[in-house]
């Protein structure tokens, strides 16, 4: 509980995912980002190239440090020796901050690789809470919890996501990075407005934002893939959440058909110009 009055600045600007195809342009010029996000998994407990590559972008780009596998919703607790790798990564390039999903990723010995949903509840939250505390302790750091793409959902929930959202972070003192694509996917899939989940979250503690691609899936669902542009539909969500957050740290996710890294640059563009354009209103 000691890191509940520790705080992470708002950083203004607009970034993108380091993916290995883009790694040689980075390297060999700085680029027109403001900062990069890295999935932290793919440089921890490594050194080599990977190594080497990410810190020499760290000379000239700020970066934020994403996982995958904290499994932040598991009722057997964190893993102590994924957490001390995370730590050392992070001692190693200063990120921005680290992140990680809302979300809980396997069992003991048995990683799903996959962002498994949770039932929000009372007791889920009770766990929840207790996982990002014990991991904000080690890390010596704030957390910014995500809310992830979902496809199912629990019948024993008696929150919301943004409910429970809001008092993960009312409760640790963590942070919140709200992937626009995410919200806008589990919408269409839960059938609740996605409107109100921004206006269920509060603004104060939003330090990031991500938008992505998604595709059709079965029976009319959506799954989020991060294999194609921003939709309209994510855009004019986009411009809604810029009015009620204002300028916050904006990157675009590509995980999958990766383009050239000026297609996305492109891309990002049109994120700064939503933004203005909304700002302006």
């Amino acid at each position: 509980m000691a890191l509940m009055s520790q705080t992470i600045a708002p950083f203004t600007g607009f970034g993108l995912g380091l993916r290995k195809p883009h790694h040689r342009a980075y390297l060999e010029a700085e680029q027109p980002v403001d900062f990069v996000e890295i999935i932290s998994e793919n440089f921890m407990a490594c050194g080599g190239q990977p190594l080497a590559t990410l810190e020499a972008v760290r000379e000239r780009h700020p970066v934020a440090m994403h996982g995958v596998s904290m499994g932040l919703g598991s009722a057997h607790g964190l893993d102590r020796g994924y957490l001390a790798e995370l730590k050392a990564l992070a001692r190693r390039i200063d990120p921005l901050w680290i992140s990680d999903h809302l979300c809980w990723t396997g069992v003991p010995g048995h990683n799903s690789h996959d962002l498994l949903p949770l039932p929000y509840t009372e007791e889920a939250l009770d766990v929840f809470v207790r996982n990002v505390i014990h991991a904000q302790d080690v890390l010596e750091r704030p957390l910014l919890v995500e809310n992830p793409s979902s496809y199912a959902a629990f019948a024993a929930s008696t929150l919301s996501e943004w409910e429970f959202l809001s008092a993960i972070a009312e409760r640790t003192g963590c942070y919140l990075l709200l992937d626009v694509n995410n919200i806008y996917v589990s919408s269409v899939n839960h059938g609740f407005d996605p409107r109100e989940f921004l206006r269920g979250i509060p603004a104060d503690r939003v330090r990031q934002m991500h938008l992505a691609g998604h595709s059709q899936g079965p029976e009319g669902m959506l799954i989020d893939t991060h294999d194609a542009p921003v939709c309209a539909e994510v855009w004019a969500l986009y411009a809604e959440a810029a009015q009620r957050f204002g300028t916050t740290a904006t990157m675009i996710e590509r995980d999958d058909a990766i383009p050239p890294l000026d297609t996305l640059l492109a891309e990002l563009d049109l994120a700064r110009a939503v933004t203005r354009e909304r700002l302006a209103a």
